[in-house]
């Protein structure tokens, strides 16, 4: 279509076909059957009718059966909604434009992702300098006829002869590394095997890197047994894995997680050691100018949290909330670790200090203020120096870069703004545009705005509320609410053609920075973990009573999304207040609560939500698991659960087990649908065309139950 505003086409708002706003005809689900299964919990006997939905859809037929069954039923029932195809040809016309990646420098060389807008994967370009014509250095698109297989990461090396990369194959956790030579373009026979939630961190002569990895398990295990004993080797180039060295392991600890970076002067290596996702850390430094030299305790015990930022000489400097809720920079002589002559550089402030960097001799840290970006540069004696002058409410993220570097490269986006990359130079201040995308729709035309609510026990929490500036809230709009609410995680202002297109179809689009999240520091963090949970859910509850309140929506036009630990929090809510809701989007979502810590990385997260296995956490846990609190003959809203077959993250059980047991309970009309996706994983590195898909087919579930009309000439 043309490019037109959105002033020219939103204003006018036509019915929706006869066909979506008719009731649906009765669904008839696939048969879910049951088993008679209990378990025990410190006395109390639970069942689980759905247990055989855990098994590997890859290894067990009955359900892989399940699932292709579902996915018939569901994508018979989207096939009927008459909206989705013009849903899914507009946000396809939008997320057609070029995307730039954050430059980094090594070696003389600038490296940055790209995408050309449709591209099923990003590219990585390489340039000599800001103005030399750019080098296609690795291409996924290459890699596999479907686009399921991705770049996770890449590091090149500090002499800039070599780029190490890490692939990504059906957006499964599991990596495997591989090594480019920059100048001839030729792929080396190096090839790592095992490696997961890991980083690649090269030595300063470039002759090899540090990585983590756990050991090989076998195929029937992959994706859903436990990741133990992850062990830090080092990898000489051109020798094969069987050779690299054991740098540090912690056999006696396999819970353990070790993860290696060298400073860039390469003289210092740090090792950060992790037992969950909570940011409690033990440090461990080796001096790698001494060639005798092996690694030894920095910082014991795993209280708080430490962020290698850097090094001059032998200072090394880390964000820290030891002492500092807030977090605050401190130095550390590895000579004389103890804490007594740690230094603070920069003490703890009313605002979260979230991000530091140490660039041209400056200290360049990223704020949150009620979980937008406030920018402010220091110099190293932690005199404040300047200020990035930034847009409005948004997220500016990146400033990367060396102790020498005179530059550094940033992003800033918003709800409607794409991301612009700007270069700051860190001697004068002065920010200039690197990269600025073209994008299909005018921002000016949109709302964004910062609201505050009162939750359930007088918290006050803050809220994000977007739309196009022509839809006025009347009490009948469509409206999307979205939260993650735990591990330390901000819901800050950023862009996504997704909800672009949500508000371009005329929807409300609101986040709230719901407890359990890091928007004000460790205290707002802990206010939702393990035993206060609930106000997590308190919080987003509260968030959707006030948008109704404030006349934005009503509850039979207000739908609710979140991922992961987001599709806990959707699921958990569902069950609490089914009324208050028109639509539910649970997207990979961690549904029993009492068993997530048995499959892959799930051990990691009983820092925020405890474990079944602890008397009183059990309680807690069982008193909003998803799975364990769908109760029958309940009406719930309509609810199109998502999950994909490889998610070895929140293993695809989850989904599987509560969207048979809620179709099972379901006592009113709406539908209560599973969408699984095919070689994609938690999210990562699923290719442009399934992203694509999948929202077009979750807005359309949308369109259809909210009883959504949109703008004249949609899509067309």
């Amino acid at each position: 279509m043309k490019n037109l505003t959105l002033a020219t086409f939103i204003l006018v708002l036509v019915s929706c076909s006869q066909e979506s706003t008719e009731k649906a005809t009765a669904i008839n689900y696939p048969e879910s059957a049951t088993v008679e299964h209990t378990d025990n919990y410190h006395g109390t006997e639970v069942a689980d009718a759905y247990r055989w939905l855990e098994n590997d859809v890859r290894e067990d037929s009955n359900v892989s059966d399940w699932v292709s069954a579902q996915n018939e039923v569901t994508f018979a029932y989207l096939a009927t909604i008459p909206e989705r195809e013009p849903i899914e040809k507009r946000m396809t016309e939008l997320w057609d434009y070029e995307r730039f990646g954050l430059p980094r420098k090594r070696g003389g060389r600038y490296y940055y992702s790209y995408n050309d807008g449709l591209q099923n994967q990003e590219v990585i370009y390489t340039q000599t300098s800001l103005s030399a014509d750019p080098e296609l250095l690795v291409d996924p698109n290459t890699w596999s006829e479907d686009g399921t297989i991705a770049l996770a990461d890449y590091e090149p090396s500090p002499d800039g002869r070599h780029v190490a990369y890490l692939v990504q194959d059906g957006g499964s956790d599991w990596r495997e590394a591989r090594v480019l030579d920059i100048e001839t373009g030729e792929l080396l026979g190096d090839h790592l095997e095992w490696l997961k939630f890991t980083n690649l961190s090269w030595a300063a002569d470039g002759s090899g890197f540090y990585y983590s990895r756990y050991p090989a398990t076998s195929d029937e295990e992959k994706f859903q047994s436990l990741n133990t004993n992850m062990t830090i080797y080092f990898h000489a180039l051109g020798t094969s894995q069987d050779k690299d060295v054991v740098i540090y392991e912690t056999p006696d600890h396999p819970e353990w997680g070790p993860r290696a970076e060298v400073t860039d002067d390469g003289e210092h290596l740090v090792i950060t050691i992790s037992v969950g996702t909570d940011d409690r850390y033990s440090i461990v430094h080796q001096d790698l100018t001494d060639p005798k030299s092996e690694p030894k305790i920095l910082i014991e015990g795993f209280d708080y949290d430490y962020a290698l930022i850097g090094n001059i000489g032998d200072d090394l400097y880390f964000r820290t909330n030891n002492a500092a809720p807030k977090n605050r920079i401190i130095v550390i002589d590895p000579t004389r670790p103890e804490p007594e002559n740690w230094r603070e550089i920069i003490g703890e402030a009313d605002d979260v200090l979230d991000g530091i960097s140490l660039v041209g001799g400056k200290l360049i840290a990223e704020y949150m203020q009620d979980a937008w970006s406030v920018v402010k540069i220091f110099d190293l004696d932690g005199e404040e120096v300047g200020m990035v002058d930034l847009p409005g409410i948004g997220t500016a993220s990146g400033f990367n870069g060396s102790v020498d570097d005179l530059e550094t490269f940033f992003s800033y986006s918003s709800f409607n703004t794409p991301a612009t990359i700007s270069r700051l130079d860190v001697s004068t201040g002065e920010v200039e545009i690197f990269k600025k995308p073209d994008v299909a729709f005018d921002p000016d035309d949109y709302i964004v705005e910062q609201v505050f609510y009162t939750s359930k026990d007088g918290t006050r929490v803050p809220m994000f509320i977007s739309h196009l500036k022509s839809v006025v809230p009347d009490g009948n709009r469509p409206t999307m609410l979205y939260a993650y609410g735990g591990f330390n995680i901000s819901m800050q202002p950023s862009f996504s053609v997704t909800r672009l297109t949500w508000m371009e179809m005329g929807g409300v689009y609101a986040v709230a920075n719901l407890r359990g999240g890091g928007e004000y520091g460790e205290e707002w963090h802990k206010a939702g973990t393990k035993l206060q949970k609930q106000n997590v859910f308190d919080d987003f509850i509260a968030a959707g009573e006030y948008l109704i309140r404030e006349g934005y929506t009503n509850s039979k036009k207000l739908s609710i999304f979140g991922g992961s630990n987001g599709g806990l929090l959707v699921g958990a809510v569902t069950n609490q207040r089914p009324e208050l809701f028109g639509a539910a989007l649970p997207a990979v979502g961690v549904m029993d609560m009492l068993r997530f810590h048995k499959f892959t990385a799930g051990r990691f997260w009983t820092d925020d939500y405890g474990s079944a296995d602890n008397p009183e956490e059990f309680e807690a846990l069982r008193a909003y698991s998803p799975y364990h609190n769908i109760k029958k003959g309940t009406q719930y809203p309509a609810i199109l659960v998502t999950t994909a077959d490889t998610d070895d993250r929140v293993v695809p059980g989850h989904s599987f087990k509560y969207a048979a047991a809620i179709q099972e309970a379901q006592g009113g009309d709406a539908p209560v649908l599973i969408r699984v996706e095919t070689r994609a994983g938690h999210g990562a590195g699923v290719p442009t065309e399934k992203v694509i898909e999948s929202y077009a087919d979750q807005w359309a579930f949308l369109v259809r139950n909210l009883d959504m009309r949109l703008p004249e000439g949609y899509g067309e």
